[in-house]
Order: structure tokens, then sequence, then C-alpha cells
């Protein structure tokens, strides 16, 4: 009777946050060893069902680098990286379309339906929300820096994310993006699915990590901070505290709460449940950045 008087105590603080949350929109960015493993995803996918299920409006944009990276390797060709991007000439957004786009989109999208839900890829054989144009870097001295087929996100079809929300569709979108010519570009996961929160003003962005969140020292897995503002944030990447891959990741995210996103999540995707343990308990599991009051 204990343990059952438990989950009724835990229901209850869940519902005021699904009062709260729902028909808001939460992106998640989801990618990385989570879509390795296959517990971590049946349980993320899980999770995703039991938000659209209480009324939150879940979309997905996904990357796949691992994947990628491995179809690559089948094809002998050597993956380059510039700036910690991947150069994407045309044989590798070959690879990237049929990969990423395709049979990942795919894979992600079937594996929730088998779980009950109902969801819909948003890729270049059925619709594409993603348009964009090629992204140059700036090198050391100034210089452009040549990406190849790479590119960011411009515009978002918003209205045809929304109508499947509401129709209780859960989107699948894969990172990449079409130009004005008709060309196909490869985009960065985490930078779409910023470009998707702030089309559709969401409610939350959700990014899943390899790591709990931000920490204090990142040797140390307790150090977790669990909230963080924006002055707090800029303070900590001053002086050290927020370093190296994880410093572009969380300016990334003050960016987005300027355009209108009002809470950013990071999280360990690898944990059981960690969507629901961050969005309805009070506690959560990882960093949420917030806007300094």
């Amino acid at each position: 009777m204990k343990e059952a008087i438990q989950k009724a105590d835990t229901l209850i603080e869940a519902m005021s946050w699904i009062r709260q949350f729902r028909d808001k929109v939460t992106v998640i960015k989801l990618g990385g060893s989570v879509l390795d493993d296959e517990d971590s995803l049946r349980h993320l996918l899980l999770d995703i069902l039991f938000m659209e299920s209480v009324g939150m409006w879940p979309v997905v944009v996904h990357g796949g680098g691992k994947r990628i990276s491995r179809a690559m390797a089948e094809a002998g060709i050597e993956p380059r990286f510039v700036q910690g991007r991947r150069y994407t000439d045309d044989a590798t957004l070959e690879i990237v379309e049929r990969t990423l786009a395709t049979d990942t989109c795919h894979y992600l999208a079937d594996e929730f339906e088998r779980l009950g839900g109902r969801a819909m890829t948003l890729n270049f054989e059925s619709t594409n929300v993603l348009h964009g144009e090629r992204l140059t870097l700036v090198g050391e001295q100034g210089e452009p820096v040549d990406l190849g087929r790479v590119g960011q996100v411009t515009r978002v079809d918003r209205q045809v994310i929304e109508n499947l929300c509401y129709a209780g569709q859960v989107p699948f979108i894969p990172s990449m993006c079409v130009d004005d010519a008709g060309g196909k570009l490869n985009v960065n996961a985490d930078s779409a699915a910023t470009a998707v929160a702030q089309a559709l003003g969401a409610e939350k962005l959700i990014f899943l990590s390899d790591v709990p969140g931000v920490l204090r020292d990142r040797n140390d897995p307790n150090s977790l901070i669990t909230t963080l503002d924006e002055n707090t944030a800029r303070q900590y990447i001053a002086d050290g505290t927020i370093e190296a891959g994880m410093i572009p990741k969380v300016e990334g995210c003050l960016e987005t709460l300027e355009r209108g996103v009002r809470k950013i999540h990071i999280i360990d995707g690898r944990l059981r449940h960690s969507l629901l343990l961050e969005i309805y308990t009070t506690g959560g599991v990882g960093t949420q950045i917030v806007r300094s009051v």
C-alpha cells in the first residue's frame, strides 16, 4: 500500500506540470549515443509518447553523426571536420541524405508507431519543412571557410508542424534543409533544433546529451548546475567554469532564449525516462537555462 501511495503522489506532482504544458510545443533534439542504444531510445520514445498522450506537443529534430560516419567508412570515404562541422562534398551529402534524412528518420518514426504513437516524417520523401542557405565560417585571419554542402536554416514551415501536432501526430525532422535553388544541405542538428524551436515559439527546447547537464567541474557528475540564468551563464563562460564544447551549446541556448523560447534543458538522454523526470518533476535531472529576472 505504501508503494501504491507513493505512485499516486508522483502522479499528483506531475499533474500541475501536465496542466501547465498542455497544448505547448516542446522541441526535442535527438542524437548522439542515444540513437545507438536501443534500450535508451525505446524509453525515450516512450517518454515522448507520454508527453503527446497528456496533451503536450513534442517535435523531434534528430541528427545521426555516428551513423553517418559508419556509412562513410563503409563507402571508403574519410570524414573531414572543419571547426567542428562535417565538411560535406557531393559524395558525403549523398550518404548524409540516405543515412540521416531517410533511414534514420523512418526508423525513429517506425519505432515510435510500434510503441503505439502516431508519427510523421518531415523529410525530402514527404514534406520538407526546413529551408536555408549555405553556411560559411570565418577563419583565424578573417578569411571565409568553405564547408561544402553545409547549411543553416533560415525559414521553417511552421504551419505544417503545428497542424500535425494539433492532429495528435509527432513530427520527426532530420537536420537537413533545402536552399532557394532546390539544393540539399547538411545542417548541424543543434542548430536545426534551435531554428525549429524559435520558429514555433516553443515552451521548451530540450537537448539530449551524453552528460547530465552543465557541470561546475566536467569531471564530476555531482557538480551539476540544475538552474542557470543568462547572467550567471555568461559569468561562468567568462571565468572558465563552463568550458570546451559546452560553451557553444550554452551560447546557442542564450541566443534562443532571446528569441522567445521560454526554457532550455540539457539532459542525459541515456538516463531512463530522463525526459519525464526533467519535465514532470519539481527537481528535474538536468540543467534548465532560463531568462534572468
